[in-house]
């Protein structure tokens, strides 16, 4: 139950509710134990032969009206507990929603998205049962079940003390089982987690199973998860399927025994046939709060599995996070200076970077190149601290970066990173998503200088038109225009471009640039490409390679030094020229 204390803040909110809630639900527990009752009052009347047909009518009224009021007491109970297991239920997804916002990249690459969608959904609707259902169903158990035995009491404590007698073994049997039911539920939890992902990574990725004709072979390994999937629920039901049974033998073993005593003192004249009547029927009452116990049981274990795996997220730490000390500042000048850096994204792995050592002045054009995998995008993603150096210091206008709140620091970088992330939704809220106020104006700008804006025209609902999930519907240049676009209405006094125009052709890129250099003077770039024609005029040019820094000065020094950065530029120079006669070959064969 030690699981539960998260929802703690969430049934003080609601306790008026849930008083209301329970308060109807008793006076529901309280009329249905009436009926048996009146129906003792009818069977000793008509033994008796004192009824007429009046009193008939009069007992058969009374049963009626308890049952309106039972069933006008019952709507209420209903829409105030299982109302609030929904309010509940909202409150949790949205805390783990906004939990999950604040956690570092890191969290997200070592944790797959299935398992957070099947713990924003599956557990949590499991958590909501037993919050609803399971406090409804244990207050009927506690409730109904003492009144039951108390009424029983009251009209033979012998024949009660008989009828009990399973009700140990009861207890026995659903402790064992609760056991069994919460071990294998959280497999069925955790077996799920696993099939979402597969369903999202696979649907996610249809462009590259058709294209390779992976569809059978996907159906395959969907299949195998799925039977896994079924197995575990299979396991659970034949625990869950042998537990109900033997809660109803051993609660009709004590039907029995009331049958054969309690018929033998109803003949003998020790009870009324209308104490037996009515002693069978608290019977029948009591047999629900067993069953209702093993349903407490199986509710309750469910959500404590599922709460134990949504607490462990939210008692995840970020670790890029405001320290108390951060200052607020309204804008960056755009100085950055990193002083021997060191950054592995796991401990035991290679270093990614590795004692890096340079400054950017404010409104510097500073360029990154190097090799594939050489660490650009990496040094690119400390800037705005999307993760954190594991040794040395980065320092921004003079303050450590850790000084700087993270709201302050991501909303003076424009960052355009290499895999270009669009929303499902309309271009305009693509463009317009880390600055939803921008004016007509600016984004009509912003198209421009992105050179996104006679695509854009040509859409069959222009800026309005909905894009398929992650841009789908668009070419990568598009994507990348579009991207562009967003970091330019931000206004930054910093801007990261990552390797930003990769998928557009050399002509549009230099009227991008054009259109940059204009909007970004006096402001900070930095720039990763692997198009020389790109960065021939950045200030400063820094060469990496293995992590490290290996050269560093303006293009003309660089080329001179004739090491990695005038290698690189003379293979690409070859390409370039290779790549024109391959062109004017193909259009001499046409």
């Amino acid at each position: 139950m030690g699981n539960f204390r998260t929802l703690k803040s969430y049934f003080i909110r609601h306790r008026w509710r849930l008083i209301g809630g329970l308060a109807t639900l008793l006076v529901v527990d309280g009329l249905q134990l009436i009926i048996p009752q009146v129906i003792r009052w009818t069977i000793d009347d008509l033994t008796r032969g004192g009824i007429v047909r009046d009193d008939l009518i009069k007992y058969g009224v009374y049963i009626a009206g308890i049952a309106l009021l039972i069933g006008f007491f019952r709507y209420f109970w209903r829409l105030m507990i299982l109302g609030t297991a929904r309010r509940i239920e909202e409150a949790l997804r949205n805390r783990l929603f906004s939990h999950l916002q604040t956690l570092s990249l890191s969290f997200f690459q070592e944790t797959k998205t299935g398992d957070l969608m099947a713990h924003a959904t599956n557990d949590i609707d499991a958590v909501r049962m037993a919050v609803g259902m399971g406090l409804v169903a244990i207050t009927d158990a506690l409730v109904l079940g003492a009144s039951s035995i108390v009424f029983m009491i009251l009209i033979d404590p012998r024949l009660t003390l008989f009828a009990i007698i399973p009700m140990p073994l009861i207890a026995l049997v659903t402790t064992r089982f609760s056991r069994l039911v919460h071990y294998r539920f959280e497999d069925i939890q955790a077996s799920f987690s696993r099939l979402t992902e597969r369903v999202r990574e696979s649907l996610a990725g249809i462009r590259v199973v058709k294209a390779f004709v992976q569809e059978e072979k996907e159906k395959e390994k969907l299949g195998h998860i799925g039977e896994e999937y079924v197995g575990k629920n299979l396991r659970l039901i034949k625990v869950w399927g042998m537990f109900f049974p033997l809660i109803m033998l051993l609660a009709n073993l004590g039907t029995v025994i009331v049958l054969w005593l309690g018929g033998r003192e109803t003949i003998g004249g020790t009870i009324t046939v209308g104490d037996f009547v009515a002693f069978m029927t608290y019977l029948g009452i009591l047999t629900w709060p067993m069953m209702a116990l093993g349903w407490v049981v199986n509710l309750i274990q469910r959500g404590s599995a599922s709460m134990g795996r949504i607490n462990k997220i939210l008692n995840t730490q970020a670790e890029i996070a405001d320290l108390p000390s951060v200052r607020p500042i309204s804008k960056l000048e755009g100085k950055i200076e990193f002083r021997d850096l060191t950054f592995s994204y796991k401990a035991g792995l290679p270093p990614a970077l590795k004692g890096i050592n340079f400054e950017v002045n404010p409104g510097e054009f500073v360029a990154i190149v190097g090799r594939t995998g050489t660490g650009k995008t990496t040094l690119c993603n400390l800037i705005p601290r999307l993760f954190s150096p594991s040794s040395g210091r980065l320092f921004l206008d003079g303050r450590e970066i850790h000084a700087i709140s993270l709201k302050a620091l991501r909303g003076n970088i424009g960052y355009v990173p290499q895999d270009t992330f669009l929303f499902s939704s309309t271009i305009r809220e693509n463009m317009a998503f880390g600055n939803p106020q921008a004016s007509e104006e600016g984004i009509a700008k912003a198209a421009r200088i992105a050179q996104i804006d006679e695509d854009i025209r040509s859409f069959p609902m222009g800026i309005e038109t909905v894009i398929g999930e992650r841009g789908v519907t668009l070419s990568g240049g598009q994507k990348q225009r579009i991207a562009i676009a967003r970091a330019i209405l931000l206004n930054p006094q910093i801007m990261i471009l990552d390797d930003a125009l990769s998928s557009v052709d050399t002509q549009t890129e230099e009227k991008i640039w054009k259109g940059l250099r204009e909007i970004l003077e006096g402001k900070t770039r930095i720039v990763v490409s692997h198009r020389f024609s790109s960065i021939k005029e950045a200030d400063k040019i820094i060469v990496l390679d293995d992590g490290e820094i290996k050269e560093m000065g303006d293009h003309a020094s660089l080329l001179s030094m004739g090491g990695v950065y005038a290698e690189i530029y003379r293979r690409q120079q070859i390409e370039e020229e290779l790549d024109r006669e391959n062109r004017r070959v193909s259009i001499h064969a046409r």
